[in-house]
């Protein structure tokens, strides 16, 4: 795992995306691809707008935003000691990103963002875990940095969850101590002793831990257990059931990509 792809736009999360993408690339001792896309909503051109001028009134407006953005990271990375490169891109943020990564081995995107942002960030970074076949990590707004002192896995024997761990090997070899959380018992696929296994022939030793919800959702059980256990980042599966009972029901992925406190490491 070597080249990092970071999305890159002129909102409150890019502080977030930028510092994290920054860690990233400098432990795994990579390449950093800044994608900076340039986008006005759908809304635009749909015939909402009467005046043919304001969609081009929009896009030059964006367009200078971005074009100022550029202009400040561009020397601040000029000051900073990773390699690195800058793509000038416009259209939907979650295709264009997926068409940038072909030849990038993780994603940086935000979770949803608390603002008015142009960017729907929990509908990219879900059409980027479903869609891309690279990981993600989603950050939220207020992270600084990327701490490698304690990584969760969320576990639950799926698909999803065993294609996390297997991606974020790299990163959890160069992570002080890892947890392995299940909550409640797996009525089928992966066992957690069996995934603690696989990865301690990595030479990653983790610690099991293995709880009861209760009544509460998983999704609030594993955000409570992410803040009081202070954990860096969470790696986990995403979507790992159909898009449309994860919408109806919710769905831990989902709720991670609204609320989680600390950047998650996705895989599908």
């Amino acid at each position: 795992m070597k080249n990092v792809l970071l999305l890159v736009h002129d909102d409150v999360g890019q502080e977030a995306r930028y510092q994290v993408a920054l860690d990233l690339t400098r432990a795994l001792q990579g390449h950093l691809l800044c994608l900076d896309v340039t986008y006005v909503p759908p809304l635009v051109g749909t015939g909402y707008y009467d005046d043919g001028y304001v969609m081009a009134d929009l896009l030059t407006a964006e367009s200078k935003r971005e074009s100022a953005n550029r202009t400040r990271l561009e020397e601040r990375l000029a000051q900073e000691d990773v390699s690195w490169e800058w793509k000038d891109v416009s259209g939907d943020p979650a295709t264009v990103l997926r068409h940038a990564a072909s030849f990038c081995d993780l994603i940086v995107t935000s979770r949803q963002l608390d603002d008015t942002s142009l960017i729907d960030m929990r509908r990219t970074a879900a059409e980027l875990i479903v869609r891309s076949h690279k990981p993600v990590v989603a950050v939220p707004p207020a992270c600084q940095r990327l701490g490698r002192d304690h990584a969760l896995i969320a576990w639950d024997g799926s698909p999803a969850a065993l294609a996390a761990l297997r991606a974020a090997i790299p990163l959890l070899r160069l992570t002080g101590n890892v947890t392995m959380l299940q909550i409640d018992e797996c009525s089928s696929g992966a066992s957690v002793e069996d995934a603690a296994a696989y990865l301690s022939r990595h030479d990653i030793h983790v610690r099991i831990d293995q709880i009861a919800r209760g009544h509460a959702a998983t999704s609030d059980v594993l955000i409570a257990q992410v803040k009081a256990r202070q954990v860096d980042y969470v790696v986990m599966g995403g979507f790992g059931h159909a898009r449309l009972v994860e919408a109806v029901l919710g769905g831990v992925s989902r709720q991670m990509l609204t609320e989680s406190p600390v950047p998650v490491f996705f895989a599908h």
